[in-house]
């Protein structure tokens, strides 16, 4: 007990001699014995809970944590560990010592981490700091960690797959209603991220510590220097066009995307620079000068897998007015992503899925997002890319009836871009898409099949449409009989016109095939699908055969209804 004592009066003195006034210009983290004292005497007082303990204790972490982050901005010391020590013991006896760990928890992200995030020590002790504090933080501090989601976003795209695990468990965290439409767009650009911070290193110096707060001395645009000492405040100089040197030409040309992306706290800001063609193309060929390096590689895995969890969140827990407002945002983006097949095909198919489930959930998004549906419809000529968002929103848009029944207007707007696409698809000045948009090689075979394929899902989406409207039945029939009448070079886009005018010849069975998957009341129907039990008090007749083995004209099989629905003949 005696030594013991003793090892905990010399642990307090080490306190004391750091906190003393005296010393105020000595770099506390210089002496390597403060955080074993620091991390000692946190654990005798979360053992003890001597309250006598945590009193004597308070004064000196706080003015050691308040002279720390004085200090560093002019030491080479990381100061991540102990201040980390120090946090960990105010958010565990705030309540008691009634000490509001909030602005402590901002002044370490804004002053220590945003210099020390490349780190991995420091890195992997915040994150372990972070899971182990998580729901204290999501209950008491609840806006820490999506207003740092720049900063912490730079956690995994410099330090890779190693920190993914411990990432993943505090990513939730991360998704608040003021940093859910901002959060998506920064994790598609998790590899433009990487891009930019390895400009930054090989412009100025490593990214630890010093090499962050010596960039104002670089040759590095002014520009991009001035936000990576106060990148949260949004606040820029100009300059930076004078600099010969290479590298840093090449960061001048995506200036604003790259300072925007480089920044280290939310601003609830979701849009970026992306819409300007030439600042995109310019921050494209930017990001993609050079090889990939192996972190970029990392980047390029794990920004899909963050998606994927983003976008659970999204659809289980996330209120339906965000949900609406991210649904023209993914659209902007769908076309817009790094250069990489294999990314790109990754990044695209989860942004489709998460809309069309988006539209499942709630059908009046197609009504209120009218605009931007047409607009992406109107673009499908530009890429395959487009091509391929235009041909999913036109199945959304069919499926669940252009926001459903309550929503004439808006179906009856959808329906006439659809009948523009088709008839621009139908008439010789505009067969097919521009050759430029898919390369050289193949370009007729490849420009006939999308031409096929988009045909296909505009001719399905103009007679569902017609079926969940039936006021629109009469321009949906004239569409179809152009497209019937057209022998256009692919057999299978007349026929399933032909197919759909003799559906609609039958209107029961062309509602039970066409019709939408739930009805009015919320109800979900199976369309398609017969109910045989109901044979005996329901007239259940002229089953379209041909369409299931495009057969035409009458049926080939001979038999009663009475001989397959016995409780058909008691009546």
């Amino acid at each position: 007990m005696v030594e013991r004592d003793e090892e905990y009066a010399i642990h307090l003195r080490s306190l004391s001699s750091n906190a003393r006034d005296s010393n105020f210009n000595a770099d506390p983290a210089s002496d390597p014995c403060l955080l074993i004292s620091v991390k000692k005497l946190y654990l005798v007082c979360k053992t003890e809970q001597s309250e006598d303990l945590i009193a004597r204790v308070y004064p000196q972490f706080n003015r050691i944590f308040h002279r720390s982050l004085a200090c560093i901005s002019q030491s080479q010391t990381s100061y991540g560990l102990l201040l980390l020590a120090i946090l960990q013991f105010f958010l565990d006896f705030g309540e008691m010592l009634l000490h509001d760990a909030d602005p402590s928890l901002r002044a370490f992200f804004r002053s220590c981490l945003s210099r020390e995030f490349a780190d991995y020590v420091v890195a992997q002790a915040t994150l372990d700091f972070l899971n182990v504090n998580k729901i204290k933080l999501s209950s008491s501090f609840p806006s820490i960690l999506p207003q740092f989601f720049p900063l912490l976003l730079k956690l995994i795209a410099w330090n890779g797959e190693k920190l993914e695990k411990a990432f993943l468990k505090i990513f939730p965290g991360l998704i608040s209603p003021g940093s859910f439409l901002p959060l998506s767009p920064s994790i598609v650009d998790l590899p433009i991220l990487v891009v930019a911070l390895e400009k930054v290193e090989r412009g100025s110096g490593s990214l630890i510590g010093s090499g962050i707060a010596s960039i104002q001395k670089s040759t590095a645009p002014e520009m991009l220097l001035a936000l990576m000492d106060e990148a949260y405040t949004g606040s820029v100089g100009d300059g930076g066009a004078d600099s010969e040197s290479e590298d840093s030409n090449t960061m001048a040309s995506g200036d604003p995307l790259f300072i925007e992306i480089l920044k280290d706290e939310n601003d609830g800001l979701a849009e970026r620079h992306w819409t300007s063609p030439g600042m995109m193309n310019a921050t494209l060929q930017a990001a993609t000068s050079s090889p990939h390096s192996e972190r970029l590689k990392q980047a390029l895995n794990i920004a899909p897998r963050l998606l994927d969890v983003y976008f659970a969140i999204a659809l289980h827990d996330v209120e339906n007015s965000l949900l609406c407002a991210l649904i023209p945002l993914l659209m902007a983006r769908n076309s817009v992503l790094f250069p990489d097949k294999i990314f790109s095909y990754e990044v695209q198919k989860r942004l489709l899925e998460f809309m069309l489930a988006a539209f499942h959930r709630n059908p009046d998004f197609i009504a209120l997002l009218k605009k931007p549906i047409v607009d992406k419809l109107g673009e499908a000529y530009d890429s395959p890319a487009k091509m391929e968002l235009a041909l999913q929103l036109c199945w959304a848009i069919g499926e669940h009836g252009g926001g459903g029944v309550s929503h004439k207007d808006a179906a009856r707007e959808l329906f006439e871009s659809l009948e523009l696409l088709l008839y621009e698809n139908l008439s010789s000045s505009r067969l097919g898409l521009r050759e430029s948009a898919f390369g050289s090689s193949n370009s007729t075979t490849l420009r006939k099949s999308s031409q096929s394929r988009l045909l296909s899902f505009v001719v399905t989406a103009i007679a569902k449409l017609a079926t969940y409207h039936p006021d629109l039945l009469p321009r949906a029939r004239v569409s179809l009989a152009k497209v019937a009448r057209s022998r256009i070079s692919d057999a299978r886009v007349w026929q399933r016109a032909r197919d759909y005018l003799g559906l609609m010849n039958e209107p029961a069975i062309c509602l039970s095939v066409l019709g939408p998957s739930r009805s009015s009341s919320g109800h979900v129907l199976c369309p398609g699908v017969v109910n045989w039990s109901e044979g005996g008090t329901k007239m259940v007749a002229h089953i379209p055969f041909y369409v299931l083995g495009e057969q035409e004209g009458p049926p080939f099989h001979d038999f009663s209804m009475a001989d397959i629905l016995p409780r058909a003949r008691k009546g």
